[in-house]
């Protein structure tokens, strides 16, 4: 039992979920936009996810106590680096358009992490813009990069997917700062330290009305896909009305964190 938690643990503090959730919604954009299974952009994205995360979670860590990083932080940082050659490795696979863009988006991702100015923090403690940098960051990977690698024409229905994915995103990390009320930064200004948790449930409520209905505008839209969204809808629902800050960390990092996984099994089941 203690060999599973430690599995499990490592599942999720390598950032492993994360990467599947980011995995499936790219599997989610392919499935919309009728493309053909894009292996090398699914599996940059899958990899490049767990790089990502690892980096912003424990770079500060690993600068400033190395001396001090336990042996699961160390296994953590070899299985990132293995995780990078084969971002390498996809990265090259890709069309020149998606690679210049990726590109775009792994220097926002610094801009996130590292201090670039002299006394200045990092964006990532910019008061109340970390939300919109992961939402836009999740739309750009797992909606903009799948979308641009095989040169699919932009409709409308492509700016329509851009809101309805910046909407879940941005939700589904309102849930992440109600869990984190207590232990954030007061000068971050989330969302729930601006309006309180209740009202941000409230608006968390509303924004999933306009996710939903967004479908319905759809030049060709599937009545399937209404099913499985309003299943999506509900179960997100559920874990915003129930988020408060004395739950476990595997309420978000794992349960809110599988939202994405649940929809694009949903959609392979329909």
């Amino acid at each position: 039992m203690k060999i599973f938690k430690e599995l499990f643990n490592f599942y999720i503090n390598s950032s492993i979920h994360v990467g599947l959730s980011c995995y499936a919604l790219v599997r989610m954009t392919q499935h919309m936009f009728h493309i053909a299974a894009d292996e090398p952009i699914a599996n940059f994205v899958f990899f490049g996810t767990i790089v990502g995360y690892n980096f912003v979670k424990y770079d500060a860590l690993a600068r400033a106590k190395k001396l001090m990083m336990r042996k699961e932080l160390k296994i953590i940082a070899v299985f990132s680096f293995f995780a990078l050659l084969l971002v390498g490795f996809y990265f090259f696979q890709l069309q020149r358009i998606t690679q210049i863009v990726a590109i775009a988006f792994l220097s926002i991702t610094l801009l996130y992490t590292l201090p670039f100015f002299p006394n200045k923090k990092n964006a990532r403690n910019w008061a109340g813009v970390k939300i919109y940098i992961v939402a836009l960051c999740w739309v750009g990977v797992t909606l903009a990069l799948p979308i641009l690698n095989v040169n699919v024409s932009i409709t409308l229905d492509f700016y329509l997917k851009c809101i309805q994915r910046f909407i879940l995103i941005f939700v589904l990390v309102l849930i992440f700062e109600i869990i984190d009320l207590a232990n954030d930064d007061p000068h971050l200004q989330t969302v729930p330290q601006q309006i309180g948790v209740k009202r941000t449930k409230i608006l968390g409520l509303l924004l999933l009305i306009p996710f939903y209905f967004l479908e319905f505008l759809k030049s060709n839209f599937d009545e399937n896909q209404l099913i499985v969204n309003l299943i999506v809808v509900v179960m997100i629902l559920l874990f915003l009305l129930f988020a408060n800050e004395k739950r476990s960390k595997y309420y978000t990092s794992f349960w809110v964190e599988s939202v994405p996984i649940v929809w694009w099994l949903m959609v392979l089941l329909f």
